[in-house]
């Protein structure tokens, strides 16, 4: 039995009863996001499934290789045929990101920004026969308000899941949003079976037997764990994997002098990037003296007797200072064996 949700909403442990005792099986995911947090299919990959991963954003679906190599993971949009279409790129809140302009625009009242990209546009029909797939035992569709697309490019005379969820509410606002999509579902075979406030689950007129096995209502938010309220593995003793986040972390600072110049740009870019929420000792553009640039910031307030002329500007010209190599070592000391804390 489920221990620990990583899905927004329960959708794996509701999919979890329907499908519970299923050594292996087959999912589509349509809208996949990150390989793990905030995931839907993440569960049944780790019981030994496997399946297709459609996420049109680059950066989460490169994360999927390392993570999940036994899927079959396409960077594009899943729509009625194919083509190009632009995508809106939400930063750091992705779930907002989509198809239709005026819902990644609704992340403004986040303080959340977009960007407009071209993408390769496949019909969901031709991504799921180049990945070899036979019998499908769910799909899930959350694609914020381009649903209706999505369905129309699958072909269900061929491609038959027994099981389909879809995010059934419209972004920001939360109203029904199934009208656009689910007259074409239930002509199609489906039958509804269960709805969590969030996506609507439907069942195959000839897998009926699995709806019988949803609760009435959706389960309660605290009948399992969910990996969100874990934080972050090096801060909390109860995260799952605290002492291997703690293991890791060490090793990693007792290295940093020694690691290559381009693999540490790219983890401080990353860092400057806001991956993670800014702290209030650095962020880029502050930090430091108010007004500095991110070089400079970066450099803390340790005294250096020899100050660099000129000061960096940039990060490539950081990289080639004292102050870095010092900043770094001073880090490593307190692991790699120069201060041996009691």
């Amino acid at each position: 039995m489920m221990q620990l949700s990583y899905a927004q909403n329960l959708e794996d442990y509701h999919l979890d009863l329907m499908f519970a005792g299923q050594p292996t099986g087959t999912y589509v995911d349509v809208g996949g996001g990150h390989p793990v947090a905030d995931n839907v299919s993440f569960w049944f990959y780790l019981e030994g499934w496997r399946g297709l991963v459609v996420e049109p954003q680059q950066a989460l679906a490169d994360i999927y290789a390392h993570v999940r190599p036994r899927d079959h993971t396409v960077s594009c949009l899943a729509g009625r045929a194919d083509g190009e279409a632009q995508f809106h790129v939400v930063d750091k809140l992705h779930g907002f990101s989509s198809t239709v302009r005026e819902h990644a625009q609704a992340a403004a009242e986040f303080g959340a920004a977009f960007t407009t990209v071209t993408k390769p546009v496949r019909t969901l029909a031709a991504l799921i026969a180049e990945a070899g797939l036979g019998t499908i035992d769910f799909l899930k569709i959350d694609v914020e308000g381009a649903e209706a697309d999505v369905l129309a490019g699958m072909d269900f005379e061929r491609h038959r899941p027994r099981v389909l969820l879809l995010e059934a509410v419209a972004p920001g606002s939360m109203a029904d949003a199934s009208a656009a999509w689910e007259r074409d579902l239930l002509d199609k075979g489906y039958r509804f079976a269960f709805f969590d406030r969030l996506n609507r689950f439907y069942v195959a007129d000839e897998a009926k037997d699995l709806a019988a096995r949803l609760p009435e209502e959706p389960a309660p938010w605290d009948k399992v764990q969910h990996l969100w309220d874990c934080g972050r593995a090096p801060d909390r003793p109860t995260h799952p994997d605290h002492v291997l986040a703690r293991t890791l972390m060490e090793g990693f600072f007792a290295i940093l002098p020694a690691l290559e110049p381009a693999l540490l740009r790219r983890i401080i870019e990353r860092g400057l990037e806001g991956v993670r929420p800014s702290s209030s000792d650095v962020a880029l553009g502050t930090g430091g003296t108010e007004g500095s640039d991110p070089p400079a910031a970066l450099l803390g307030s340790a005294e250096f007797p020899r100050p660099t002329t000129p000061p960096p500007t940039d990060l490539a010209a950081l990289l080639e200072t004292d102050q870095l190599r010092a900043a770094l070592g001073r880090i490593a000391c307190m692991y790699d064996g120069g201060h041996l804390l009691e």
